[in-house]
């Protein structure tokens, strides 16, 4: 040992002698050196014999060595030497201050201690060998310049020993690093911190790296699990008294922490939250600062959260992992935090809500399910309640999640009764003593449902579907149809979510509403684009309605056993609840298209099941039964509404399981009690009071019932022997004949008729020459009929014009009951012919089209067109419904025969634009319809007068004519030129709601996917168009008459027809993608103000104005701007299923320099060019000129400088024009804000003074205006000169002021000292006030 001590003793004095004075930098000390110190501490430590250092001491004082001159070169070390050095260094230096006698006092300095830590943490960044050189080469070629010299010979360069670079590429050798660890903990127990905060700092900070430093070097997780437990005893030691206030400490090791929890590496995270929710709570037990800071630790991390999902994730869960160690008390003033955080500031509020799903679900027994205490007492309570709260926030992304995890809650509660209870409590529903009404929560539901958020949407659909089973009979209609309404959104995702909610609602509940909104939302929904909703709806209306209606099949024996006992039993408490319900809302007309094709598609798919006919029977089966138990006449009894039609679809796939005697009797049973067409006759005009039968209800429905009867025999036909099928049509034949049937029973009589004479013949040939048969028959007997009654119409007026005494009232009154059964005939004829001919297109029609002829020329005064002896009197006036009908079956005659179209078609057109009957119009539009599929050529160039339906004064007209339009354009019959588009634009402002809705869907879905450029290419036309302006040289439209351009505009400047406008201008806008609306904003620059300023367009012209208006409000709306992509990460990508493309940003902002290119070359210099012109002119646009000019250079505030740098005094008149336009608006709206608070002044309460409503109302505009600066002053100065009038108002009514101690005032002290004294001076010097003469005041009554 003395020659170890010499050699280190030797180049101490080496040391000592090379030091400069001028140099600060310190040599460090030698590798060898260091060795034999260690060596030598190492023997003291292990001996425990402060002998040996002690000689050490003595040889160092012997040559006037001091400490530090030993401790300085090992500081330097630590510093400059190179990682494995330094790190030997670090464990010297702690060796030297555990060794025994050590004089820690004098070795510990706080720099060298700096060095310590510094040491460590570079030997923790140090490569290993063999991950050395690849990723610092790779960064090394990315910058070329400059950069000859590798960073690894730069490392080299910066060390101080001189020694090969080579070295630095030795290994790490991490059990030297637990060695300096461990002597480092036991040096904090010896170490009085408390003197040093920096190095106490400094301590914890580099202890709390470790852990994340050392995860990329230690190789295996034993090693790594070692280094975290002596970094956890390190932080431990820190919490000995000795260091300083303990509170302050533990907040810093928290700190320090914090960074490590909020990140994604596990082992890092496992060890921070490890130590707090473990040693750290341990400790807090007994040290009270440490429990303090770990309380507010939580409240710590909310504040250093991140706000993107995956992260605040991440972050609430290590946030609850501390809370569930805290004590209850703790907890509970933690949640109150949570419920204040809701109330804060966006990214506040979104982490709120995620943290209250955690607390109620990881808390224990939060809402109190398991004890005595009341809810409203819970912890959890106030949790729910802020969270229901946050379902309507103002941003999307806290709407939306608040309604998820309020939906996840829900699941998790309704699982057992007590929760579901608890639940209902929260949400006020049933519960007296709630304050809120029991709709509040249905309320914030329907309103969230129809958020412009799809994610929100998607979310209240979500919770909707979990609360259903908690809702019960609190569940609302207008929410039902909330949740149809969703059924047809834009979205898929949304309209999957609606059906599966509204579903689930159907299932659980058999009620009338909820079973009503299903049919009328879902099945409609089999025509939807997505084939997945497709089979989602076949499958759920094969589940809900099908086989609910199967049930049936297990009481069919009712009718046997339970009607003879119970002969009062009601037909309801027969059958399983709903099954009637289902069937009556089946056989609704806006129900039935879509259960027919749901139908057909289950039978080609064979899910068509023999028991859904089987039941369907024996409800029919039952009813009759029920009815004829309790002695009521057969002929009042009707089946249950909607089983006939719905065997009538089924059947056509389940032929083999209806019962060919259940036909039977029910059709002898209809033909024998039906009373077929005299109850169904149509009446002449004028005669319907003499009729001597009133229509009954039953026997409607006996019609329809006979009508799917019929139909179901058509399917089951081919089941049939031959010889019933030939009876059959016998029968069939014979009731055609007799022509006293209602409409819809002769197009099923005929179906069947041709389908059971396919079933008799033995082929094809044979079957068409059966049917060519009685189809002649058929057409002769019809054309007689109606040739009798065309002249017996004729010599009825002809000897009415003779007789001129008056003839008896019995005679007259048989005659017009003769002439009503006539007419009843006569229109049925022409409905069977028009029937016969949509079977059997091939039918001579040469005597049918004469006969028709002259009924819908009939009372035509023009000799050409009468050309065969007719009525002289039209029987559109006589006989409208066999005028309607003929018009229908020559429509039909011409689909068959092209040659007949030809000649007819002009005629349909004009009699659609000359009638004046409302159901003519429609039928017409109809056959135009089809005209336009069977002959395009011949209708294309009617296509104008066709739109003009569009705007017909009949709403059931205009829907028709929109959805036949709409059709044809999708499927390119009908072609989007000319002035098609421009007239479908009015439909969006239509009165009627539905052909809104149908616009919306049409524009905003079909047009933005089939033809996404036809609202940009026509969108300036369509202003023109909309003012019915023809003012402007280039856009006079010579093809559309003057009376058709005031049909298909909205002229006027009145606030209607501008809102009506500015709604359609929108709605195209919305349609653009932003380019477009780059080129629109340019085109209507160019085509509308350039053509104002250059003279083009007459702004002296109304329209002309009008049109320019339109301009300036477009280009100063919100939906012509271009998106930004700046927005708060709340409402970003997690909402909106359909979001942009990240990778556009870059092309967004080249859009943004094109738009500033564009506001410089063109918009300025024409707006000024234009404002110059309405000056010269007074006009009253250069109000609507600046607000637009003001909105487009808002954007531009600090660019208008470089926008008008040609011109420096233009630009100074611009800005100050914008600043007086804004200052005389502000002081305008500021006026309109005090008008409205001096009214509200009224209902205050007596105590309150005027004064003071007034300095409410002020703060009150004020916090809803603080962005705008100048409206907020002059909201300011409006508010003083209203209390200023006030005041004088006062004095001059002489009303005495109170005195000042009744005023909330601070009381002064008198210059003597002592309290204010109450006198009665002020009231003298307000008296001599009072007895001036009055101010003038300039008040507005």
């Amino acid at each position: 040992m003395e020659e170890t001590i010499t050699r280190i003793v030797t180049e101490l004095e080496e040391l000592r002698r090379s030091d400069n004075p001028s140099d600060p930098q310190i040599q460090p000390i030698s590798d060898s050196t260091l060795s034999d110190l260690q060596t030598l501490l190492d023997i003291a430590l292990s001996d425990d014999d402060p002998e040996l250092m002690d000689r050490l001491y003595h040889e160092l004082s012997s040559k006037s060595i001091s400490l530090s001159n030993l401790v300085r070169p090992i500081t330097s070390t630590m510093d400059l030497g190179r990682a494995h050095l330094a790190l030997s260094a670090s464990s010297v230096y702690l060796s030297l201050l555990l060794s025994p006698n050590s004089p820690v006092c004098t070795l510990f300095t706080p720099m060298a201690f700096l060095s310590l830590l510094q040491s460590i943490r570079r030997s923790l960044k140090h490569r290993p060998a063999g991950q050395s050189s690849h990723g610092s080469h790779v960064a090394g070629n990315k910058k070329r310049k400059g950069r000859s010299i590798n960073q690894g010979s730069k490392n080299c360069a910066k060390n101080a020993i001189d020694e090969d670079c080579e070295g630095e590429e030795r290994e790490f050798d991490i059990r030297v690093l637990f060695t300096v660890l461990e002597r480092l903990e036991l040096v904090i127990g010896l170490i009085h911190l408390d003197r040093f905060p920096d190095s106490l700092k400094s301590l914890v900070q580099t202890v709390a790296e470790i852990p994340v430093m050392g995860l990329e070097v230690c190789g295996n997780s034993g090693s790594y699990n070692k280094l975290t437990d002596l970094c956890s005893r390190i932080l431990l030691k820190v919490f000995i008294p000795e260091h300083g206030d303990q509170a302050n400490i533990a907040a810093e090791v928290l700190k320090s922490l914090s960074p490590m929890i909020l990140q994604y590496k596990l082992q890092v995270r496992f060890f921070a939250l490890g130590f707090v929710t473990n040693q750290m709570m341990s400790v807090a037990k007994t040290l009270e600062g440490v429990k303090k800071a770990v309380v507010n630790f939580p409240r710590y991390l909310v504040q250093k959260s991140p706000e993107k999902s995956e992260p605040r994730a991440l972050a609430v869960e290590s946030i609850m992992e501390v809370v569930r160690v805290m004590e209850f008390e703790d907890q509970i003033g933690f949640v109150d935090y949570v419920v204040k955080m809701t109330q804060g500031k966006a990214s506040l509020r979104l982490l709120a809500v995620d943290l209250i799903l955690a607390l109620v679900t990881s808390l224990r027994d939060t809402l109190g399910l398991n004890s005595e205490i009341e809810v409203i007492d819970s912890l959890g309570f106030k949790c729910l309640e802020a969270l229901i709260q946050r379902c309507s926030d103002s941003t999307a992304g806290i709407r939306g999640r608040a309604l998820s995890n309020l939906s996840h809650l829900v699941g998790l509660l309704s699982s057992d009764e007590r929760g579901r209870d608890v639940l209902k409590q929260v949400m006020g529903l049933g519960n007296a003593s709630d304050k809120r009404p029991d709709s509040w929560v249905n309320e914030i539901l329907m309103k969230r449902c129809m958020d412009e958020k799809a994610g929100v949407r998607k979310a209240a659909l979500l919770l909707i579907t979990k609360l259903i089973a908690i809702l019960g009979s609190g569940f609302d209609g207008a929410l039902l149809q909330t949740m149809g309404m969703a059924c047809s959104d834009p979205l898929v995702s949304i309209r999957k979510t609606a059906v599966s909610a509204l579903s689930v609602a159907f299932r659980t509940f058999l009620d009338e509403r909820v079973a009503t909104e299903w049919l009328h939302s879902v099945p409609r929904l089999i025509a939807d684009n997505e084939s997945s909703i497709q089979e989602e709806c076949e499958n759920l209306f094969l589940e809900l309605v099908l086989e609910r209606v199967s049930t049936v099949d297990s009481v069919s024996s009712l009718h046997d056993e339970s009607v003879a006992k119970d002969t009062e039993m009601d037909v309801d408490l027969v059958f399983p609840e709903g099954v009637l319900c289902i069937l009556k809302e089946i056989c609704n007309g806006e129900v039935t298209p879509w259960v027919k094709k749901i139908c057909t598609n289950l039978g080609k798919k064979k899910l068509m099941k023999p028991k859904f006919a089987i039941s369907l029977q024996n409800i029919i089966r039952t009813s009759e039964s029920l009815w004829l138990s309790q002695s009521l006449p057969i002929e009042k009894w009707t089946a249950p509404p909607g089983s006939w039609f719905l065997l009538s679809e089924v059947s056509a796939y389940l032929a083999k399981a209806v019962d060919w005697e259940f036909l039977n009797h029910h059709w002898q049973l209809f033909d024998k009690y039906g009373v077929g067409g005299e109850v169904q006759r149509p009446t002449a005009q004028g005669y319907a009071h003499e009729e001597e039968e009133g229509i009954d209800s039953n026997s409607v429905a006996w019609a329809g019932d006979r009508v799917f009867l019929l139909q179901t025999i058509s399917n089951v036909s081919v089941e049939l022997p031959s010889e019933l099928a030939a009876d059959l049509a016998h029968n069939m034949l014979k009731r055609i004949h007799e022509f006293n049937m209602h409409s819809t029973e002769v197009n099923a009589h005929v179906k069947a008729l041709r389908t059971l004479c396919k079933r008799k013949a033995s082929n094809p040939v044979e079957a068409d020459a059966l049917v060519e048969k009685w189809v002649d028959r058929l057409i002769t007997e019809a054309s007689t009929i109606l040739e009798k009654y065309i002249s017996g119409d004729s010599d009825a007026v002809g000897k009415a014009d003779f007789f001129t005494p008056p003839r008896s009232e019995t005679r007259k009154g048989k005659r017009v009951l003769a002439m009503s059964r006539s007419l009843s005939k006569a229109v049925t004829a022409v409905y069977t012919i028009g029937s016969v001919v949509i079977i059997y297109p091939s039918a001579d029609m040469t005597t049918v089209i004469p006969l028709l002829y002259t009924i819908i020329t009939s009372g035509n005064p023009d000799p050409k067109v009468n050309k065969l002896t007719g009525p002289e009197v039209s029987l559109k006036q006589t006989a409208p419904s066999l005028y309607i009908q003929a018009w229908l079956t020559l429509g039909k005659i011409c689909l068959a025969d092209g040659k007949i179209a030809k000649s007819y078609i002009p005629l349909f057109v004009q009699e659609l634009q000359k009638s004046d009957c409302a159901a003519l119009r429609n039928n017409l539009i109809v056959v135009m319809a089809d005209f336009c599929v069977r002959y395009t050529a011949l209708v294309d160039s009617y296509i104008p007068k066709i739109t003009k339906c569009l705007r017909d004064p009949c709403e059931l007209v205009r829907r028709q004519t929109f959805i036949l339009l709409s059709r044809l354009l999708q499927r390119d019959y009908v072609k989007w030129r000319g002035v098609m588009f421009l007239r479908f634009l009015l439909s969006i402002v239509d009165e009627s709601e539905k052909i809104r809705q149908l616009s919306s869907f049409l524009f905003n879905n079909i047009l933005k996917v089939k033809a996404p450029l036809l609202g940009y290419n026509s969108f300036v036309e369509a202003i023109f168009v909309l003012n019915d302006c023809h003012a402007h040289n280039g856009h006079s439209n010579a093809q559309v008459s003057r009376a058709e351009g005031r049909l298909f505009s909205i002229r006027g400047n009145d606030e209607n027809s501008r809102s009506k406008r500015m709604q359609i201008y929108v709605t195209l806008l919305k349609q653009m993608a932003p380019e477009h609306l780059l080129a629109t904003f340019a085109k209507l620059c160019a085509e509308i103000l350039a053509a104002a300023s250059d003279g083009m367009l007459n702004i002296d012209d109304v329209t002309g104005q009008s049109v320019l208006k339109d301009a300036f409000q477009i280009l100063a709306c919100k939906e012509i701007r271009i998106p930004s992509n700046r927005g708060s990460p709340t409402d970003t990508g997690e909402m909106d299923e359909d979001g942009g493309d990240n990778s556009g940003a870059s092309a967004k902002g080249r859009i943004t320099q094109a738009v500033k290119k564009g506001l410089i070359q063109n918009t300025v210099p024409i707006f000024i060019e234009l404002k110059r012109l309405l000056e010269s002119k007074n006009s009253p646009l250069i109000g609507s000129l600046m607000e637009c000019l003001r909105i487009i250079l808002k954007d531009y505030k600090n660019e208008i400088e470089d926008i008008l740098v040609a011109d420096k005094q233009l630009q100074k008149e611009l800005v100050y024009d914008m600043q007086k336009y804004e200052a005389s608006k502000a002081k305008t709206t500021a006026a309109e804000a005090v008008a409205i608070s001096k009214k509200a002044i009224s209902f205050n309460s007596p105590g309150m003074s005027k004064i003071a409503s007034l300095r409410h109302a002020q703060n009150k505009f004020s916090s809803k205006m603080q962005g705008d600066t100048q409206l907020a002053s002059a909201m300011a100065d409006a508010a003083a000169e209203a209390t200023a009038r006030s005041v004088l108002k006062e004095v001059n009514r002489g009303l005495q002021s109170p005195p000042l101690s009744a005023l909330s005032v601070p009381k002064l002290k008198t210059c003597e000292g002592g309290r204010s004294a109450r006198s009665d001076r002020p009231l003298d010097v307000l008296e001599s006030v009072r007895r001036r003469q009055n101010f003038d005041l300039d008040e507005v009554n």
